[in-house]
């Protein structure tokens, strides 16, 4: 995911009336490890995943 501001994210817990706020929370959830790459031009967010059944 990029963006082009300069400003670190910050992971939220959105109350279910916000409409918006879950994009950072939900990668979270789903995902083993995320950060945050900074460029010339604004961010990139990356997230690792594992490659294994989770049920096996």
């Amino acid at each position: 995911m990029f963006d082009g501001g300069a400003t670190a994210p910050h992971l939220r817990h959105p109350r279910t009336t916000d409409e918006g706020g879950r994009g950072l929370f939900l990668i979270a959830q789903f995902t083993q490890r995320w950060g945050t790459r900074f460029l010339p031009d604004g961010k990139v967010i990356w997230a690792e995943q594992s490659l294994a059944d989770p049920l096996g």
